[in-house]
């Protein structure tokens, strides 16, 4: 039963076939018993004829129905009365009404005949030696009528639902492109800002080494110790701005230019105790603890870092609600530094910067993930078992020459 119902499935056609052949057979017994003399032949010819309407509805829905209407009135000129094939009526009816690329005055004239056809029926072959009342024809037309204008009700709503969803799918596809074009755009801006920041990382290195490459110079004679050490610092500070290159080289520039004409150092680990200072004055209590031996760091490890642990407090104070608080943990390990910023909030509103926020402005996890990604360590972020929002990120380290 399964593969039957999956054929007819795949295979309409197939089924208005099966139907037309069956009620080929229905009619056909109608007319051997019922039908003799100069009826037969038309009414063999109008019972293919709907067959062939039941059997092409899908492929040509407006053909048939004037095909339907043509039998019906050769139906009343010679004198063929209702029958079991009639019964594609009813079909081409609702079918010419749900199709929602039929045209529009077709289904009208579909309800059109289903108005007056039931009548001509009644006054065709009402014929008697004593005349009906009237009530009684206007009830066998009424009853007559209704099944058909039902059929067009039914196939005039299903078009208007078939049409709802279109547009619900249309709204769908282009609200996923818009999300995604937006989503595209913020990782570009980021990557950029991520540039520069790390173009200003390696500036600073590349200043140091020239900094130190003249005092080097310059105590070459009267302190040998001293330019060793100055050599020293050029070579660490020279192999560090290489890497920093490395990773520049990775991130996609939109020449945008630099906002300041003179590179500076970007924050580091160091300058986490100022954010939390600055956090805190702001109205979020935050518990900030270090863990493990702090030692030198790369520079854009450091930055990642610091952006994290910003960007993640930012959510907190404008997505945690009234009377959150805030914990930072920042663990220094044999390979990696691992960074935990969680909060009591409410932590599933966090969850719109996901997709970029529910004004269409946020776009926080998107750059964390960015910055996490340039230096190849991965980021962990949600809602937390008991309330609040996690952010959890593990940074692999090199220590610094």
């Amino acid at each position: 039963m399964q593969r039957l119902y999956d054929f007819f499935r795949r295979h309409p056609t197939g089924v208005d076939t099966f139907w037309a052949v069956l009620l080929l057979g229905f009619t056909g017994l109608w007319i051997v018993s019922d039908v003799h003399g100069a009826r037969e032949l038309p009414a063999t010819l109008f019972t293919l004829g709907l067959c062939l309407v039941i059997a092409l509805r899908r492929k040509a829905p407006v053909k048939m129905l004037l095909l339907t209407a043509a039998i019906g009135v050769g139906q009343l000129v010679f004198y063929v009365p209702s029958n079991p094939g009639d019964f594609a009526m009813f079909v081409i009816t609702y079918t010419v009404a749900s199709g929602p690329t039929i045209p529009r005055w077709a289904s009208r004239c579909a309800l059109l005949g289903a108005l007056i056809g039931p009548a001509l029926s009644v006054w065709r072959f009402s014929e008697a030696p004593v005349s009906r009342p009237a009530w009684e024809s206007a009830f066998f037309t009424g009853l007559l009528t209704v099944p058909f204008v039902l059929a067009w009700v039914l196939g005039d709503s299903m078009r208007t639902r078939r049409a709802y969803w279109a547009q619900l799918e249309e709204k769908a596809a282009r609200l996923e492109k818009e999300r995604e074009a937006q989503s595209r755009i913020a990782v570009a801006a980021e990557r950029a800002r991520i540039a520069r920041e790390l173009h200003d990382v390696v500036a600073h290195n590349v200043s140091v080494m020239v900094v130190q490459a003249d005092g080097a110079a310059y105590v070459l004679d009267a302190a040998p110790e001293q330019t060793r050490q100055a050599l020293e610092t050029i070579s660490g500070t020279g192999r560090q701005a290489l890497a920093e290159m490395r990773r520049l080289l990775g991130v996609l520039r939109t020449g945008e230019q630099a906002e300041g004409g003179e590179y500076v150092p970007q924050p580091g680990v160091e300058q986490l105790t100022d954010l939390m200072d600055q956090v805190r004055g702001a109205g979020l209590p935050v518990d900030f603890r270090v863990e493990g031996e702090p030692r030198p760091l790369p520079s854009s490890i450091e930055l990642t870092a610091y952006r994290i642990v910003q960007e993640a407090l930012t959510n907190t104070r404008k997505h945690g609600g009234p009377d959150v608080g805030a914990t930072v943990r920042l663990f220094y390990k044999d390979n990696d530094l691992d960074l935990l910023v969680e909060d009591d909030g409410r932590g599933a509103r966090h969850e719109l910067y996901e997709e970029g926020g529910a004004d269409g402005l946020g776009h926080g996890l998107i750059g964390m993930r960015e910055r996490v990604g340039m230096v190849g360590g991965s980021l962990t972020a949600g809602p937390r078992p008991g309330g609040g929002f996690r952010v959890s990120a593990v940074l692999p380290l090199k220590p610094a020459q």
